[in-house]
């Protein structure tokens, strides 16, 4: 058995960025898919989010692909919402994409934090733009001809911090 230990944290939104995630069962949603990480091999640190998008942060054995995980964890959970829960008002329906942050042993306190105090930072206003971010492109990144020219664009268009102080964590 290989020795690892790694943790990320992985943000996706409802479809559209439309509020499906009721007060009403948020906790079961949350419940639902920390179990469902516990199924195949992940362990979530914590889960949190918003009415429009949740935060988990979690560790992912290497034996499974990010990609894999989070496409396992979103389709099990939109069923069970639409087939367990059965919320009248709506068809619930999680967006394309997803963000995902890999994170050091040193950020992992810092990122649970974060995540705990979700509903805090959207009541006022403090959201982490590199946490928060939102795009209807969910592409990976544009090829640059070389590593400056992509910190460059990123620094023109805000998303790159200048220095340390200026990193989510």
């Amino acid at each position: 058995m290989p020795f690892w230990r790694s943790y990320g944290h992985v943000v996706w939104a409802t479809k559209n960025r439309e509020a499906q995630i009721a007060a009403s069962f948020e906790q079961r949603l949350y419940a639902q898919l920390v179990n469902k990480a516990a199924e195949i091999g992940c362990y979530v640190y914590v889960i949190n989010g918003m009415s429009d998008h949740i935060h988990v942060v979690l560790t992912i054995p290497p034996k499974l692909s990010v990609a894999d995980v989070v496409k396992t964890l979103k389709g099990s959970s939109a069923h069970f919402v639409n087939h367990i829960i059965q919320p009248p008002e709506y068809h619930f329906a999680w967006q394309r994409g997803y963000g995902y942050l890999s994170l050091g042993h040193r950020q992992l306190a810092d990122a649970i934090a974060y995540v705990e105090r979700q509903k805090e930072h959207h009541a006022g206003g403090a959201c982490n733009q590199w946490l928060e971010r939102c795009s209807e492109l969910d592409e990976g990144p544009e090829i640059y001809a070389t590593a400056e020219d992509k910190v460059q664009a990123l620094r023109e268009n805000g998303d790159v911090p200048y220095s340390v102080e200026e990193l989510p964590f």
